[in-house]
């Protein structure tokens, strides 16, 4: 099919009207009306597109359900089916909301929610009364409760406003520094929603901070976030996450003794430049799976696609960007780096090796103080996807162990 220039999917039909969710006019999303008796006529608005991004929409009962991503977290709202706002669906808290499953006419419907410190629980809402329960909910050793998740918002090095998740034990005192892991991805129109990860978990129960901005690149804020921090762009997305650091600074949440940062795929490349550019900020620095060497990613398996957000090293304006920020090219001899501990697996065919291989040995290489500067090599396991659990928490072990040591964080029994 050709000549199509917006998408449009399928919500429901109640006789001859159809219900669409289309980005035509509408990059963050809108729903609209067709009446397959009226062909010729134009798609009626049922619910504008606003400032939050539209993630799903499902018919419950005589309701129209739209999940939006505001400021990264899911707000559930409802509406008629001629577009009047009705209300919100009750969340248990921050967190990410999917698969709003019914049918119009349902007398309820059933959704998940998860955040960083909920693993994703299964939902009833019921139609008539808009009242949410738990309908599956995971067994586990430790509640909800227990866990602080808040959202704070900070402006980047050009003014502008980010957003960042703080998750850490219900009292820790925030009045003095403690070991805190900052953690990012920004780019590919990815957006970084609460999520739960067991892993995470064991830093925050040990007492530390987990942070994590949305950084410009992702998807939080549509294509224009996105745009924001793709090619000649892409040093905003090392500012906002510099910014991040010196905020968590600023506020006395951390400090540059006990700040470790971590990230993959992309969001090594994210560490590797933003350890180049700052390493008085960091105490220990994690990249994982990096795209380390920027002027030769193309060249390697996978790395042909990601000239859209990365651009093309054979050409000069690209060029001239890359060769700015790219890991491996400015490693800064001389200048005192944190600990760094890179991580990569032999048979990653998605980022391989080489790129982990060659920042590591020009890391090891150049003049850099005291810290360790170790890597890290999986063996007979690739990207991350699919890796058994024990190497899972082995890996984890690992890294969890490298920056509790480097951020003077003491590790103990969990009270």
């Amino acid at each position: 099919i050709t000549g199509l220039e917006n998408n449009w999917s399928y919500v429901t039909d109640v006789g001859s009207i159809f219900y669409w969710v289309t980005n035509e006019g509408a990059p963050r999303l809108r729903v609209v009306a067709t009446d397959v008796n009226r062909p010729a006529s134009e798609a009626r608005e049922i619910v504008a597109e606003n400032a939050a991004t539209l993630e799903g929409a499902a018919a419950i009962g005589d309701k129209l359900i739209l999940s939006y991503l505001a400021d990264a977290k899911s707000d559930v709202r409802t509406f008629t089916l001629d577009g009047k706002p009705v209300g919100n669906v009750k969340l248990p808290g921050i967190g990410s909301v999917g698969g709003f499953s019914g049918e119009a006419g349902d007398p309820e419907a059933f959704f998940a929610f998860t955040s960083f410190n909920y693993p994703t629980t299964v939902y009833r809402y019921d139609a008539k009364t808009g009242r949410t329960e738990p309908w599956f909910e995971p067994k586990v050793s430790f509640a909800p409760a227990d866990f602080t998740v808040e959202q704070r918002f900070y402006k980047s090095k050009d003014g502008t406003k980010i957003p960042m998740f703080l998750v850490y034990k219900k009292g820790l005192d925030l009045g003095r520094p403690h070991p805190t892991l900052l953690y990012a991805y920004g780019g590919f129109n990815v957006s970084m929603t609460p999520g739960f990860s067991t892993s995470r978990l064991a830093w925050i129960e040990q007492g530390g901070v987990y942070a994590m901005p949305n950084i410009r690149g992702g998807g939080e804020y549509g294509k224009a976030w996105h745009d924001a921090g793709r090619l000649q762009n892409k040093q905003n997305v090392f500012d906002d996450f510099i910014a991040a650091g010196e905020y968590l600074i600023a506020q006395g949440i951390t400090s540059n003794k006990q700040l470790a940062v971590h990230g993959g795929s992309n969001g090594g490349l994210l560490i590797g430049a933003v350890v180049n550019q700052r390493p008085d900020l960091f105490a220990a620095a994690l990249p994982a799976v990096g795209v380390m060497d920027m002027l030769r990613f193309n060249r390697w398996t996978a790395g042909r696609y990601w000239v859209d957000d990365y651009g093309y090293p054979d050409r000069e304006a690209d060029f001239r960007t890359l060769y700015a920020y790219s890991p491996y090219h400015n490693i800064r001899s001389g200048v005192r780096y944190p600990a760094v501990m890179a991580t990569t697996a032999d048979t990653d065919d998605r980022v391989v090796p080489g790129h982990s291989f060659k920042y590591m040995a020009a890391l090891q290489a150049a003049d850099t103080g005291p810290q360790p500067k170790l890597i890290r090599i999986e063996t007979r396991a690739g990207h991350g996807s699919g890796k058994p659990t024990e190497k899972v928490i082995e890996e984890y072990a690992d890294m969890w162990a490298f920056i509790a040591a480097h951020t003077g964080m003491e590790v103990g029994p969990v009270k």
